[in-house]
């Protein structure tokens, strides 16, 4: 029972759209389902990472440093305002600018620097988020049964909790790649990165000003 509440808990966060939501979203409308996988992965290597410090207690060191700390938050901030602003000049530019023959269709990446680079901005941006050290030390120790081995049940919580948020965003990323003629004109991508770069830029000074 408790594994049951376990994945839905896990399903409702992953719903709840949030830093994660905007960057896999933004690679996937920018560069197609390739790039929207890439960031997808690379967050989720994030996740598990953070999980697997929070299992042998390094995310109490990060959290108990107020400098290392303050530094994460800073530069989790600064990326995603960069990602932001890239994407709010880039809809300042002419719609002719803008590439209309992204792979929706699930093709290869062919903007946005590839995958390895949608892979490293999912990764950078959840790994220099101090609150996903929070979040993995305060969520997964609820659901570690009375009496059973903490280190293993943790990491079997923190790969579940991963499988339950690909899964998610997989299906995300595919209903995006089916709308693919709608999103692929140019006011449409227009409209989406005004809309994505804004929403960056405020997650981003939400991230610089939230208080610890």
């Amino acid at each position: 029972m408790i594994w049951l509440a376990f994945v839905g808990s896990c399903l409702l966060l992953a719903m709840i759209p949030g830093v994660s939501t905007a960057v896999i979203l933004r690679q996937t409308l920018r560069a197609g389902r390739s790039s929207g996988v890439a960031a997808l992965l690379g967050n989720e290597t994030g996740i598990f990472l953070w999980a697997m410090a929070a299992v042998f207690g390094l995310s109490a060191l990060v959290l108990a440093s107020e400098v290392a700390y303050g530094a994460m938050k800073a530069v989790g901030a600064a990326l995603l305002i960069v990602m932001g602003v890239q994407s709010l000049w880039k809809a300042r530019r002419a719609p002719a600018a803008l590439d209309t023959s992204l792979p929706y269709d699930g093709g290869e990446v062919r903007t946005a620097g590839g995958w390895r680079r949608s892979y490293g901005l999912g990764l950078a941006t959840c790994g220099a988020n101090p609150k996903a050290a929070v979040f993995a030390m305060s969520f997964l120790p609820q659901f570690v049964p009375q009496g059973a081995h903490v280190p293993l049940t943790l990491t079997m919580l923190a790969a579940i909790w991963v499988v339950v948020d690909v899964v998610w965003y997989v299906g995300v990323i595919w209903l995006i790649g089916r709308a693919g003629a709608v999103l692929g004109r140019p006011a449409v991508r227009r409209r989406l990165e005004q809309v994505s770069g804004t929403v960056l830029v405020a997650l981003g000074v939400r991230v610089a000003l939230e208080a610890r």
